[in-house]
């Protein structure tokens, strides 16, 4: 009985020192409301974020310093990569190449919920679809690779190729939507709306925060219930219906949601696959880095495995895996990931195996006067459109814009935006008038290529025409001629049309590819393909933003009392 009284004391005590913490937490330190409080109005705030979760398959890369562009080897000479020390925010990365596995399934998920026997719905499977043709060869016996890399499950675990930037792009988006869509069916808020067949499942998260009830096609038995919402029942109101949608749907401001899903920027891959965290002494770096793993060569060192490669690349001319019986680097072709060790962020094939698309615009050199804390080019500005009403305009919607198409150079069609998605354009030069770092929506040719930073930017406005203002397509060296009217020594610029492979369709992608020499796998060496093309080589990786402190790691003292 003793016992029993001793428990029951304990136990009070405990629930009134919790009862007390969950106030003092509850409760706004600088007006005194209550918080979730219905006698205060029911105001929200995120108590409940306890810090973040890694996503599925990906691992945490700490931010921090490094020198960007900082290259072993540069036998061009033509400084494609200056050096400029950067600072990077700490990031979540893939720990591998997105596989022809994961690829597959979001093939599948689109081909159900945008089936291209719908007319409006033709050309939206097809655009998602990789390239397989990029294995032919006129001259090479490569029809078993057209026909199975992509799905025979003997490659599955092998890097997705054939995929251009746009698709790598829309394939990110669709993983954001996936794991939010899981998030939502896990807590019980959305009922499992893969398993049903009478509702679309197509979700999207923007969508879903701005309003719920577009999704689904209206169908409101999508939702089970919704986040507990504290209430004051009158007197003579009915409980609520068993089963009924009560409480409230999640918000940006519950931390729930995922951060969405992206390409890495050039900066951030760069400073993964260095991963100078291993030669990190002190608050230095020690030594220079010329690949993803520690050591100048390219063979494994270790006793077990000494002589085998350490990434997977072509060796010499005709010389993709060694001699037969001794496969020094295990593949011809790419090979499934996870078959090398991984770097010091836990991150497998950062040098060899594929190239990876990055999210920049390319341009030959790093900017100068770059931004270095989180360097990125290819900033584009848009907002929701918003119609005559007030209200959110959604793509194919009643009144609105229907599925827009583009065709791009090669002849894919592609749409512009999916139907049911919210429409978007872009910021106006009045939103951006008291900006101080950009002036308009597109801020990819910033510095270069704009009138800001043109060879003639000095020239009267009188003198500054379209043909003359220009960056690549500037003369090769005008010419000073006298005018027969005046007298006066004026420029003459000549007239012919100059072409350059760089354009704001220009895009990095990165690291060494299993059809590469070793020259490829420095991660700071960088390269640029169109963004609509695609090639055997090239493959992606996802990455998506840490919230809150650099690292959740409690700090420790540096200098530890004795």
């Amino acid at each position: 009985m003793r016992n029993l009284v001793k428990v029951t004391i304990f136990s009070t005590a405990v629930i009134l020192m919790t009862s007390c913490n969950f106030k003092s937490k509850s409760k706004s330190s600088l007006t005194g409301w209550n918080f979730n409080d219905p006698k205060y109005g029911n105001f929200l705030n995120g108590d409940s974020f306890k810090g973040q979760k890694t996503p599925e398959g990906m691992v945490a890369v700490e931010g921090g310093t490094f020198t960007m562009g900082q290259v072993q080897d540069d036998v061009m000479f033509d400084w494609n990569t200056t050096p400029k020390q950067m600072h990077i925010r700490s990031f979540y990365m893939d720990e591998t190449e997105v596989t022809n596995e994961e690829y597959h399934l979001y093939l599948q998920v689109t081909k159900q919920v945008f089936p291209p026997e719908d007319e409006k719905y033709k050309h939206i499977y097809n655009a998602a679809l990789p390239d397989t043709l990029v294995w032919r060869k006129s001259l090479g016996n490569t029809d078993l690779l057209i026909e199975n890399y992509l799905r025979h499950p003997a490659y599955k675990d092998y890097p997705v190729v054939g995929v251009s930037w746009l698709q790598a792009v829309q394939y990110c988006k669709w993983r954001t939507n996936a794991v939010n869509m899981k998030t939502l069916i896990d807590k019980g808020i959305m009922s499992n709306v893969l398993a049903a067949d009478t509702i679309r499942n197509f979700f999207d998260t923007d969508v879903y925060l701005e309003n719920p009830y577009a999704l689904f096609e209206g169908d409101s038995a999508a939702y089970k219930k919704g986040l507990p919402v504290k209430k004051i029942r009158k007197k003579g109101e009915p409980k609520p219906v068993k089963g009924s949608f009560t409480g409230r749907h999640v918000t940006s401001s519950d931390g729930v949601l995922t951060q969405k899903f992206r390409l890495p920027t050039e900066a951030e891959w760069e400073y993964a696959a260095k991963a100078v965290v291993e030669n990190r002494e002190y608050n230095t770096v020690r030594g220079r880095k010329k690949y993803a793993w520690n050591g100048k060569y390219t063979r494994d060192k270790s006793q077990r495995y000494k002589g085998d490669q350490l990434a997977n690349f072509k060796q010499g001319n005709g010389d993709y895996s060694g001699v037969a019986g001794w496969s020094s680097d295990g593949s011809d072709i790419p090979i499934r990931v996870k078959s090398y060790p991984p770097n010091a962020f836990g991150l497998y094939d950062m040098s060899g195996n594929v190239s990876e698309w990055v999210s920049d615009v390319y341009r030959q050199i790093i900017d100068t006067e770059a931004n270095d804390f989180n360097y990125f080019r290819g900033n584009y500005y848009t907002k929701k459109l918003i119609d005559k009403d007030g209200k959110v305009v959604f793509v194919g919607g009643e009144g609105a814009p229907q599925v827009a198409y583009d065709t791009l150079p090669n002849g894919k069609i592609v749409p512009k935006e999916l139907p049911g998605t919210i429409k978007y354009i872009p910021i106006t030069k009045e939103e951006a008038y008291f900006s101080g770092d950009y002036s308009k929506a597109d801020n990819l040719g910033k510095n270069d290529g704009d009138s800001n930073s043109s060879r003639i930017y000095d020239l009267d406005e009188d003198d500054r025409t379209a043909t003359k203002s220009r960056m690549y397509n500037s003369p090769l060296k005008p010419t000073v001629e006298r005018d027969t009217l005046t007298g006066r020594m004026v420029k003459k610029y000549d007239d012919a049309k100059r072409f350059t492979l760089i354009s704001d369709q220009s895009r990095v992608y990165k690291g060494g590819a299993w059809s590469d020499r070793e020259y490829w796998l420095d991660p700071a060496q960088r390269r640029f393909m169109l963004e609509y093309m695609t090639t055997y080589d090239i493959g992606f990786r996802c990455a998506t933003d840490i919230v809150g402190p650099l690292a959740y790691k409690k700090r420790r003292a540096r200098n530890p009392a004795r």
